[in-house]
């Protein structure tokens, strides 16, 4: 099989990681200035307007979603693996700092409230993810602070945005108003004082990282393992199905919590006055829109989670997954990877949700679990299956879902490859995917399921250009994500007895158990309109998230009572 891989095409990426990775290898603070040349030379599809005078605020909005609010005060962003790396490096307890986080990226962060922020990392790609995205921002925020020193002061002193004041402000940013809008709705009540300080000061980011080895790492995700099988012991005893989603879509469809307290939920979106989510429901209700009931609870239960901070809702969502057989363990110490295990045997059908299908009285015979986690980032993946399939009994299917950028859909697609190539391996694996188009097109209502697709695993979203997704395109290539390829290179040495190879076209069609990996598109990276990189996947992408999530459920279930036929059945 012949292969066209990005190697010329990328230069400018690479040379990019060389720069930080060479930088961040001496044991004192790395300036963020040093990299902005090599950052901007990249030209990334995420960060295309680095150059320019006038701010990117594309780039900008998507550093503010990702990381922690405290970021206008922080001068050093410290990097390591568990709390035993900060505490020996004299940062003491970080943990004892305080707790931040960012809307749209999940990483464990502690602030120590003057001017440093210590964030735990799984592997290398959280590196890639991080330093790129300091860069980026470091750049937008000192290109508004060169501008804002223009600006009279009374008009940083605005409490709303009135349309003349508005197109006043955004003409000075040299920015469209719809982009202060953004910013607005952003830091809301915060927006005038966020302004002032980007007006008073430069920015002028320090990194550091502690700890760059592999066996770091490991020893992090042997910390996160030993929590988890810790919570449940028999994990290492019974047949596991991995699974690699989110904490809410797996659990929400066989606990059903949502729709069991539908007044509830139906009485805060009143409370918090959500009008487009009641729009949403009355038009549920009289049958206006494609929309699935069931759909609009769990999200309104995610809401209302993310708004609160009751304890007693916290326990009474426990108490009634518990009932069920459904145990959460939350990460500590190390990065942050919610995990759940589902015992098999212990779920209460009757509050299944209806579309997952009927008749389990087989599942009381089952001595099998469903271990989900939350989808890590990059090269943790590889990291985290690779470690549980050293410790667990036996491994019956791996099923790995998240987001994706298309090449050649829309948002709210499914794609569902059967070949990915892995930028970290250089690998290009060959698998049969335990789906097709059609297991998942019943439950997307709003998008195009669409199988035998090709997809690339990236080394992080700003290392990107139009040259390397050119020479991808052309290959076929047009599902972008991050964590596919590494989940295969773990797979490879499930079943055998040597590391994954680099470089090469695996087939993994002898893979003694099923692989099934299913992405919906979050992002249009080569479009030239705003996408949901900016922004977040919102209600609109719940019709997606939950479509993946219940093919992979009713495969589960389908396989194990075949396993549990098969079990009964006499050998011939």
């Amino acid at each position: 099989m012949e292969r066209t891989v990005p190697s010329t095409a990328s230069e400018e990426i690479e040379l990019y990681q060389r720069t930080y990775y060479s930088l961040l290898r001496s044991t004192a603070e790395v300036q963020i200035r040093t990299l902005e040349e090599a950052h901007a030379r990249m030209k990334s599809l995420l960060h295309p307007n680095a150059r320019e005078t006038a701010p990117d605020m594309t780039a900008f909005v998507y550093c503010l979603l990702r990381l922690p609010a405290c970021m206008s005060q922080v001068d050093l962003v410290v990097l390591g693996q568990s709390s035993g790396v900060f505490s020996q490096r004299g940062f003491g307890d970080v943990e004892t700092w305080v707790e931040v986080s960012a809307p749209a990226r999940r990483r464990r962060c502690f602030f120590n409230g003057l001017d440093t922020l210590a964030c735990f990392i799984a592997s290398r790609s959280d590196i890639d993810d991080v330093i790129p995205m300091l860069t980026a921002y470091q750049i937008e925020w000192n290109k508004m602070h060169s501008l804002l020193q223009l600006i009279p002061e009374p008009t940083l002193k605005l409490t709303s945005l009135d349309r003349g004041s508005r197109s006043t402000l955004a003409e000075a940013l040299k920015i469209h108003p719809e982009d202060l809008d953004q910013l607005h709705t952003i830091w809301g009540d915060q927006f005038p004082a966020r302004l002032k300080e980007i007006a008073s000061k430069p920015c002028q980011l320090r990194v550091q990282l502690l700890s760059g080895s592999l066996s770091e790492y490991w020893r992090a995700t042997q910390l996160w393992w030993e929590r988890v099988q810790s919570a449940f012991p028999m994990l290492r005893e019974r047949p596991v199905y991995f699974v690699s989603s989110n904490p809410h879509s797996i659990i929400n469809l066989l606990s059903s919590y949502a729709t069991l307290h539908q007044e509830e939920l139906i009485d805060y979106l009143e409370r918090q006055q959500k009008q487009d989510l009641l729009l949403e429901w009355q038009k549920i209700q009289s049958e206006q829109v494609p929309s699935s009931k069931e759909n609009f609870f769990y999200y309104a239960l995610k809401k209302y989670q993310g708004g609160q901070d009751d304890l007693e809702l916290v326990d009474s969502i426990s108490a009634h997954e518990k009932q069920c057989g459904i145990i959460r363990v939350q990460s500590e110490h190390v990065f942050d990877v919610e995990a759940q295990v589902v015992e098999l045997s212990s779920l209460r059908p009757e509050w299944f949700d209806a579309r997952l299908g009927r008749d389990f009285a087989y599942l009381s015979q089952s001595d099998a679990l469903i271990l989900n986690i939350d989808y890590p980032l990059g090269l943790a993946a590889y990291n985290i299956l690779a470690k549980v399939a050293e410790h667990v009994s036996q491994v019956l299917g791996v099923y790995v879902t998240g987001k994706a950028a298309t090449l050649n859909g829309v948002i709210g697609d499914v794609m569902i490859p059967n070949v990915v190539h892995d930028e970290q391996s250089r690998n290009t694996y060959l698998f049969p995917n335990a789906f097709t188009a059609f297991d998942v097109a019943p439950f997307v209502m709003h998008g195009t399921a669409m199988d035998n697709q090709k997809a690339v695993s990236v080394r992080g979203t700003f290392l990107q250009n139009t040259n390397y997704m050119d020479v991808f395109y052309r290959e076929g290539y047009t599902d972008i994500e991050m964590e596919a390829g590494p989940y295969l290179s773990a797979v490879y040495e499930m079943y055998r007895p040597q590391r994954h190879p680099v470089n090469e076209v695996v087939n993994l069609h002898g893979v003694p158990f099923e692989v099934g990996i299913l992405h919906y598109a979050s992002d249009t990276p080569l479009s030239k309109g705003r996408n949901l990189g900016a922004g977040s996947l919102s209600y609109f992408g719940m019709d997606a998230t939950y479509g993946v999530s219940l093919a992979i459920l009713r495969r589960i279930l389908m396989v194990e009572k075949e396993r549990l036929q098969n079990r009964r059945s006499p050998r011939g």
